[in-house]
């Protein structure tokens, strides 16, 4: 049984902080040829102290990780999975290939290229705060039912990695290496592929921003529509727009500016690409995709399913003057039966 080099890369955020903030070298799990350097005790992954808009019911409500805990072992074994390019077919890809901490967990690529150099049908969305999709269902067009499904699928995935659970397991039970964080995280050396959803859904929902100068101004006001103390006139007034006649909140909504269901919002009068239509077979929902988070949004460029917006300044565009008419449009961005214009 061979031991490898596994080095637990560190969160660190840098629009938005996900809870992991830094750790000191000493701290770093190395798993090294000659033995296993384990901390005494795990990096603080599940006992940390969120500030009070997120204490709100609206957001709570959202949390889909509240039959999943998180515990500080569980978390870092996901770490060292989310890391470690033995998940793909020939050692090259890992999670974190398509999902990088310095793009807020996304793919500044507008497609991910995979373990053989294809490319990926979508943009890969970042994950900043995916504990919170309140329906708890992940990608573009909500295939996976949960987080525990989801992390298990690009694995699998023919263009993305490439191998099968049960490569997988066997990959993972032939490195001492992690027999030794499984039994840490529960109680047994036992490697399931039910394990290893686990471990990594655990890691990913332990990325949380919550320290954002967002959160910093909110902090410091009763509504999130009252000026932030923080932020320059021109931040105040976009900010103004955004809860006022933009109404970009009716989907960016809560603190954690998520909507819970899947929207049209008129990328094309005619969609090849149908979205959740093309899961659901109903024609209803053809052009619908998830809607992401607006965490860390400065650094997950390219922006909607397909990567077709390179900047903020064209989502904004795309809202001001370029939604297309559909049948699917969503309400919210119709006005009179014609797609909205803010100008």
């Amino acid at each position: 049984m061979k031991r490898r080099n596994i080095i637990g890369l560190l969160l660190l955020g840098t629009a938005c902080t996900p809870v992991v903030e830094s750790l000191q070298q000493e701290e770093v799990l190395v798993l090294e040829q000659e033995g296993l350097n384990l901390p005494e005790a795990p990096y603080n992954y599940s006992d940390y102290t969120l500030p009070r808009h997120f204490n709100a019911n609206d957001v709570q409500e959202a949390d889909n990780g509240d039959n999943a805990p998180i515990s500080d072992w569980g978390a870092t074994l996901g770490r060292a999975l989310f890391y470690d390019t033995e998940l793909s077919q020939n050692r090259t890809i890992s999670c974190a290939s398509c999902h990088q901490q310095s793009a807020g967990f996304s793919d500044p690529a507008r497609f991910s290229v995979g373990f053989e150099g294809g490319l990926t049908a979508r943009n890969s969305m970042g994950l900043s705060n995916a504990r919170y999709y309140e329906r708890g269902h992940f990608f573009w067009d909500e295939r996976a039912e949960d987080l525990e499904e989801q992390v298990l699928m690009p694995i699998q995935d023919g263009i993305e990695m490439g191998l099968t659970l049960a490569e997988l397991v066997d990959r993972l039970e032939a490195d001492a290496s992690y027999s030794v964080l499984f039994e840490h995280a529960y109680g047994s050396s036992d490697i399931t592929t039910a394990r290893i959803a686990d471990a990594l859904s655990q890691f990913v929902r332990s990325i949380v921003s919550y320290q954002a100068p967002y959160d910093e101004g909110r902090a410091q006001v009763q509504r999130p529509n009252d000026p932030f103390p923080n932020y320059t006139q021109e931040q105040n007034l976009g900010k103004s727009i955004f809860f006022g006649r933009g109404r970009c909140d009716n989907c960016h909504d809560t603190d954690l500016f998520i909507m819970e269901r899947p929207r049209n919002i008129g990328l094309n009068m005619v969609y090849a690409d149908q979205g959740l239509g093309a899961v659901t077979g109903d024609a209803d929902d053809n052009g619908k995709f998830k809607v992401p988070s607006l965490r860390n949004v400065a650094l997950t460029a390219p922006y909607m399913h397909d990567g077709r917006f390179a900047s903020l300044a064209e989502v904004v565009n795309h809202y001001n003057s370029g939604i297309q008419p559909h049948p699917n449009l969503d309400n919210q961005l119709e006005q009179s039966g014609r797609p909205r214009r803010l100008n």
